[in-house]
């Protein structure tokens, strides 16, 4: 099926309710387009699986929010017109992230900082430290100039060229990544380790363009919450909700199907079918189809297949607040691993808990079909080696359950482009011309790690409210 199917007899007699644009599936990409097409005055529809609401915070949430004057998401939440009192809850940190390497815990954060730790932990000569820092800098604010200057997005087909190219680096100064290409081992690991941690894609290695931006997130700032209450993907969903967007829970079966003329979405146990001037798909394609077939539903074959599938897995702890070392910055790349393939793990934890309690988060990139008894080996090298860094929690850490996985609308699941469909190619939107279907390609745009994710939902929701006028 290259096209949505017209409802199946019975189907027309369901009360049809309307909106400009349905958005199915709640990752940031698709709340960040939902959001700018309700400031356009459109009505919209955010169907969210009830699985994904559930999920906690630290694992829905970007591991690191980069966040500097004039950065790309400090330019959507303005354009998104979002308060800035609101915008005052993101407190800037000098430190973004630790980097732990064997016998190393390298603080990454502000230009001064990560150049006195490389020289401390001496990954680093004083002239070579501040020197690569420094071209860092440069070529990451260059490539971030060109992000916000182009479209990031188009409506090509499937089967249109790309237009975009990787652009050359005549104009931008000396390249870092030649530099560290020539330096030592324990750099390159450091640099790589964050690189693994922070991109959006299941196995491909970012460009190198995408590569100085990852990098430079901790550069050029990042920013935290107070509160583990508190949250980025919270922020847009209100700011969507004050716009009087709506959003619907779902857990059962669905169809997406054709009536007169525009797009639908039918929950299978409902009287009502949801009807969009435009569908925009949030969601893995391989969940999304693996979902509507187990539905009972036809072959979406609009659905493009990813040629990797990969999710992070996760673990979530309980810690004595007390137990958290000094030392010990909220967000941690643990690439101790002596492995050559090992992905690093993520610890990420928030304080603000009033009983003095800390929840602890861990994830890593493992294969998506990892049957139990491996799962279990990976989680428990996991908890042994977050253990290493908290040597006064003795037994007092306490593992929390997680709740059931979503089916189709989950934040977990990574997945790697098709080739030639990703930055620095324009990303393609359009699935179906007739009636409008769209997708928003988290894959396409992971290179970025977060910023790939606000800029595809920002770029994709101003040019679907052109197309819808």
């Amino acid at each position: 099926m290259s096209k949505l199917e017209a409802p199946r007899a019975g189907l027309q007699r369901l009360r049809a309710r309307r909106w400009d644009a349905i958005v199915l599936g709640s990752a940031l990409p698709g709340l960040i387009a939902a959001t700018r097409l309700a400031l356009g005055k459109k009505r919209v529809l955010l169907v969210e699986e009830e699985n994904a609401a559930r999920l906690p915070t630290a694992i829905r949430e970007p591991f690191v929010i980069p966040l500097c004057e004039d950065g790309v998401l400090d330019r959507c939440l303005r354009a998104l017109g979002l308060p800035l009192i609101d915008r005052r809850r993101l407190l800037p940190a000098e430190t973004a992230y630790q980097v732990l390497l064997p016998g190393v815990r390298c603080d990454a954060g502000e230009a001064a900082l990560t150049a006195a730790e490389l020289v401390a932990w001496g990954l680093a000569k004083p002239e070579l430290a501040q020197a690569w820092v420094e071209q860092l800098g440069a070529a990451a604010q260059h490539e971030r100039e060109q992000l916000l200057a182009q479209p990031f997005v188009r409506f090509g087909g499937l089967r249109d060229f790309a237009r975009g190219v990787v652009r050359s680096r005549s104009d931008a100064g000396p390249d870092p990544l030649a530099e560290l290409r020539a330096a030592s081992a324990p750099l390159r690991r450091w640099a790589d380790s964050q690189v693994s941690a922070l991109r959006g894609t299941a196995e491909r290695l970012p460009p190198p363009a995408a590569q100085l931006r990852l990098l430079a997130a901790a550069l050029e700032g990042c920013a935290f919450f107070a509160s583990g209450e508190e949250s980025l993907t919270g922020l847009f969903r209100s700011r969507f909700q004050a716009l009087h967007g709506e959003i619907r829970l779902v857990s059962d079966p669905f169809e997406l199907v054709a009536s007169d003329g525009a797009a639908a979405v039918h929950p299978r146990h409902s009287t009502e079918l949801w009807v969009g001037r435009a569908l925009i798909l949030n969601a893995p394609s391989c969940a999304l189809r693996r979902w509507i077939l187990e539905s009972g539903g036809a072959e979406p074959d609009f659905l493009p297949h990813a040629p990797g599938v990969r999710r992070r897995l996760n673990v979530r702890l309980e810690a004595r607040r007390e137990d958290l070392p000094e030392g010990m910055a909220r967000r941690v790349i643990d690439a101790t691993d002596p492995s050559e393939d090992a992905e690093p793990i993520r610890v990420a934890w928030n304080p603000g808990r009033e009983d003095g309690s800390a929840e602890v988060t861990l994830s890593t990139v493992a294969t998506e079909a990892l049957a139990e008894p491996a799962r279990a080996v990976l989680e428990a090298r996991m908890v042994e080696r977050v253990q290493a860094l908290l040597p006064f929690a003795e037994q007092r850490l306490r593992r929390l359950p997680l709740p059931p996985s979503p089916h189709w609308d989950d934040p977990t699941l990574l997945e790697d482009p098709e080739p030639g469909s990703a930055w620095p190619s324009e990303i393609s939107l359009r699935l179906i011309s007739r009636p409008p279907v769209y997708r928003l390609p988290r894959e396409a745009s992971g290179v970025l790690g977060t910023e790939g994710d606000c800029l595809l939902g920002w770029r994709a929701g101003e040019s679907i409210l052109g197309e819808l006028g």
